[in-house]
């Protein structure tokens, strides 16, 4: 693993996710899950989130779309708190969810729309 992309990585993780959030995240790493961790901080958010060819908002609407897709909702809300965190508005984040009902679903989409409103009145939006 370069050093340059995991110091890059962990200033992307950080601005997006939350210092607090990342930090906890990390040091609950062990021998077992830290080496993906160091991986994971390089190659997803130093070389992939580090491009600066898509601005971060963008890139966390692909990301709500994508992992909205997939049904993992944990990390949906994750990167809901994220995408807030890189300004996207929450009729950015319907219209997300729309894409997610049109192309996979319309039971998968209430998912989204059930996480989204937790995400949205923690943060007094709703």
């Amino acid at each position: 693993m370069k050093q340059d992309l995991f110091d890059k990585g962990l200033a992307k993780r950080k601005a997006t996710l939350g210092a607090d959030y990342v930090e906890k995240n990390l040091a609950a790493a062990d021998a077992f899950t830290r080496p993906f961790q160091e991986a994971m901080t390089a190659w997803c958010w130093g070389f992939g989130w580090g491009d600066e060819t898509l601005d971060a908002k963008t890139r966390s609407l692909m990301n709500l779309a994508m992992i909205g897709a997939l049904g993992k909702m944990h990390e949906w809300e994750t990167h809901c708190r994220g995408a807030l965190n890189n300004g996207v508005s929450t009729d950015e984040i319907r219209a997300a969810i729309h894409v997610v009902g049109i192309y996979c679903g319309v039971p998968q989409a209430l998912e989204c729309f059930r996480v989204a409103r937790k995400v949205l009145e923690e943060r007094d939006l709703l």
